[in-house]
């Protein structure tokens, strides 16, 4: 696979060469197409692995809306709050390999990479054993904070048969950080497809013809990521692509996991206050008068966001793989550059896909439920929606950058004041005060993405990738000393 690659690469800088020539561009129009080729080898196929594993949960919640308004809300409530106390957090955590694996491979450090997946898959594994014990009781603390009895009671079974997907989640997670940080995208694309198409009639058969109903949909979706838990597993373990990169068990491994967790937490904590802040427009949602109609719409448009970020967030994973990459490499130029193509990548998809989301307005519905009050909702909502979708395509790809350089830290600031200093308040003043409802809501968030898009802009602009460069070697001498005095 690796020969394979050399020799496409150097197809594709032939090519490019050729296409620049004509244009006139020179040698920086030739580092332009060379580097964007390179993006889209990661970004592209990256877009489908994400789409793939999200559409795991957003098939099972359009089967549960064809039940019924009750089970829709419920599932909608358990699928935002897993999100929030479980998901969020074990992505948010992995998402620190991107740093450290990304940097190592760009050194050639190639050992370190099982060491430091090694010490994320347990420390995440640790992380599920509260969150296991906070879902088993969703059903009683919905109550408590006011939600509908009906919902909450439905929204607890939901959530404590997802509990095993947690931990399938937490080892699935840093198993594909490690292959995004070698850019072996493949097999992440085909364990996910092929999860994806056992999912569906898994997921069918549980929900309308067990008796299981919203109950079944949890379950299918547990069932399925321990699928592609096995599937990347077996791949990582026998494929000669991760022969230099694999490596046993070792002492070293847990010796190390405070040198994870000092990147996992900040980066965990710039994802989820993101996340979190979304995910806590559904919970108000449930406050509103007409609480199942609310919630509904608003978790559809919220599923829809999110659908579509996989775009961004492909891109953003690509561009992370390379700008850790150079830095490991000592190429402050290179990740420069890889920052410069990006960011025009960010921009025409946003315009892309906005545009394309607006056109398809009076549909998007349908998708979800048949009742007309739902779909008629839905369609006032996405003018709204297209507005977080542009924002979220550059903030995903600007968070990318911030994950490939390692300072999680200022976006998770950056995150802090954007959405729960500026976006909630005011999300909270025009939903309740002003009672605007729905809309109310969602428009204050949109003013906290803006916030935090023009924020990250600034810091990645401001960036000095000479120091950036320096910072990622010290990173990576400092993680191989414990080891090579281990070994002498």
């Amino acid at each position: 696979m690796e020969e394979s690659l050399l020799t496409t690469e150097s197809g594709g800088g032939r090519e490019g060469k050729g296409w620049a020539s004509r244009l006139g561009w020179g040698d920086g129009g030739r580092e332009l197409m060379e580097e964007a080729r390179r993006l889209g080898y990661v970004a592209a196929p990256m877009v489908a692995v994400t789409m793939s594993q999200f559409l795991v949960q957003v098939v099972s919640s359009m089967m549960v809306g064809h039940l019924g308004k009750l089970d829709l809300a419920s599932a909608a409530i358990a699928t935002s709050l897993t999100s929030v106390t479980g998901f969020s957090l074990l992505l948010g955590m992995a998402s620190g390999l991107e740093t450290l694996c990304g940097q190592a491979y760009g050194a050639e450090q190639y050992h370190m990479l099982s060491i430091h997946t090694y010490r994320a898959i347990f420390s995440l594994l640790v992380v599920c054993l509260p969150i296991s014990l906070v879902w088993a009781s969703m059903g009683k603390l919905l109550q408590l904070i006011g939600q509908d009895p009906l919902i909450s009671q439905e929204a607890g079974k939901y959530a404590v048969w997802m509990i095993p997907g947690l931990f399938a989640y937490a080892i699935a997670q840093p198993l594909m950080k490690f292959l995004l940080s070698q850019s072996l995208i493949l097999p992440m694309l085909l364990s996910s497809l092929m999860t994806l198409c056992l999912h569906i009639p898994l997921c069918w058969v549980l929900v309308f013809k067990s008796g299981l109903r919203n109950v079944g949909a949890a379950l299918s979706i547990s069932i399925s990521y321990w699928l592609n838990v096995f599937i990347l597993g077996m791949y990582i373990r026998y494929s000669a692509s991760c022969r230099a990169t694999r490596a046993p068990i070792s002492k070293e491994a847990f010796r190390g996991v405070n040198e994870f967790l000092r990147l996992a937490l900040p980066s965990a904590l710039m994802i989820c206050l993101e996340w979190w802040s979304f995910e806590l427009l559904i919970l108000l949602s449930g406050l509103l008068p007409n609480p199942q109609l609310e919630t509904s719409v608003l978790s559809i448009c919220l599923n829809s966001i999110t659908l579509l970020y996989c775009f961004p967030y492909g891109l953003g994973c690509a561009a992370s793989t390379r700008v850790s990459n150079e830095l490991g490499a000592w190429n402050p130029k290179g990740a420069q550059l890889v920052v410069r193509v990006a960011m025009f990548l960010a921009i025409s998809e946003a315009v892309l896909v906005s545009g394309t989301l607006f056109a398809m307005r009076r549909i998007l519905g349908y998708a979800y439920s048949n009742e007309e009050e739902v779909m008629n909702y839905v369609t006032d909502m996405v003018p709204l929606v297209c507005f977080s979708v542009v924002f979220d395509s550059l903030q995903g790809v600007l968070s990318g950058i911030a994950r490939g350089c390692g300072w999680q830290h200022l976006g998770a600031y950056v995150n802090l004041g954007s959405f729960y200093l500026f976006g909630i308040p005011i999300a909270v003043v025009l939903g309740f005060l002003l009672h605007i409802g729905g809309k109310g809501l969602w428009i204050g968030i949109v003013c906290g993405s803006t916030t935090q898009t023009i924020l990250l802009s600034l810091i990645t602009i401001f960036t000095n990738w000479q120091n950036q460069a320096t910072m990622a070697r010290e990173r990576i001498f400092h993680e191989r000393l414990p080891l090579q005095n281990m070994l002498k």
